[in-house]
């Protein structure tokens, strides 16, 4: 009997991947792309259907299902996308219809956050947990909630959306102006700020990681200069982390998680963004609730998103 193989593809911001794998979330071949984003949506349709359709090929008659882990809220009935916050042209596209047309296999489409979320739980970080958070701070930010050993998905259109909670804004030029925290804390935003320093000394770490040119700055090269000491890396960081740390201080007092789990590419700093986070953290957590949840990195790692949607695909 041939074993059952499942398709499962990863529409970030900035990233795009598909892969053959297993029901049970084993990754047995990945492609990568890269995101156009002048191309908007139909530019990434387009990649994501000639992967799938050659790696439908490449599995023999063994495919039983697809898997799409969406980087934007998705109506889960019907697999419909809702809207794209980074990628143009995505509003109202019936993703599932369109794949389920395209290939006739049954698809299964969710919030990126969502399909990451559960692979963290299900075979990383959150194994053993009742209770669990997941937050994604990459090209955007997204979340996802475990309550009782259950994805929970709202009303249908998701949950957990911390990326669109408010936060004070330090950067506004009048006090108690508040903004969303993705608006604030993404890779993107962090990265447009910093691109914006025009004052930037070249003697300094953060100038010479750059050339000089601040156009260069990646979050990459923040953290890189912030380890070398670099006091306005680090005074940027710190502030990424405080305001990170505030809206998952309200996400401990409102659902007291076992598990945080944080992933995405800004993550990749490591302790130099993890370290004044987890502080931060504890200091604004409910009281009763401080030593009783942990806060850890993602363990999947870059393949999280895609070992979701193998494994969403593979239950349905």
């Amino acid at each position: 009997m041939t074993e059952k193989r499942i398709i499962a593809v990863e529409i970030g911001g900035t990233k795009l991947q598909a892969a053959i794998g297993t029901p049970e979330g084993k990754i047995l071949r990945a492609e990568r792309g890269r995101v156009n984003p002048e191309k908007g949506a139909a530019g990434i349709l387009d990649w994501v259907t000639a992967r799938v359709e050659e790696l439908v090929a490449a599995c023999g008659g063994a495919a039983s299902a697809i898997g799409v882990g969406f980087g934007g809220p998705v109506e889960s009935a019907t697999g419909a996308v809702l809207v794209s916050h980074q990628i143009a042209g995505w509003e109202g596209v019936a993703l599932k219809t369109l794949l389920e047309g395209r290939f006739s296999l049954p698809v299964v489409v969710a919030n990126d956050a969502n399909a990451a979320g559960w692979a963290e739980y299900r075979l990383g970080a959150g194994r053993g947990a009742r209770q669990f958070f997941y937050m994604n701070i990459g090209s955007g930010i997204g979340g996802a909630l475990v309550v009782d050993g259950k994805l929970h998905d709202g009303q249908g259109r998701g949950a957990g959306e911390i990326g669109h909670t408010w936060v004070p804004d330090w950067t506004a030029d009048a006090p108690g102006r508040a903004d969303k925290l993705e608006n604030l804390c993404s890779g993107w935003s962090i990265e447009r700020r910093i691109r914006g320093w025009a004052d930037l000394d070249p003697a300094t770490s953060l100038g010479h990681c750059c050339g000089g040119d601040p156009a260069r700055l990646t979050c990459a090269l923040l953290a890189d200069a912030a380890r070398q000491g670099d006091p306005r890396a680090l005074e940027e960081i710190h502030r990424v982390a405080q305001t990170a740390a505030l809206a998952l201080a309200n996400v401990v007092t409102l659902f007291h998680p076992e598990v945080i789990a944080l992933g995405g590419g800004v993550s990749l700093m490591g302790d130099v963004l993890l370290s004044p986070l987890a502080e931060a953290l504890d200091a604004r957590a409910f009281g009763p609730y401080r030593g009783r949840y942990r806060l850890t990195p993602c363990q999947l790692e870059e393949d999280v998103v895609v070992v979701g949607a193998l494994l969403l695909a593979g239950e349905c």
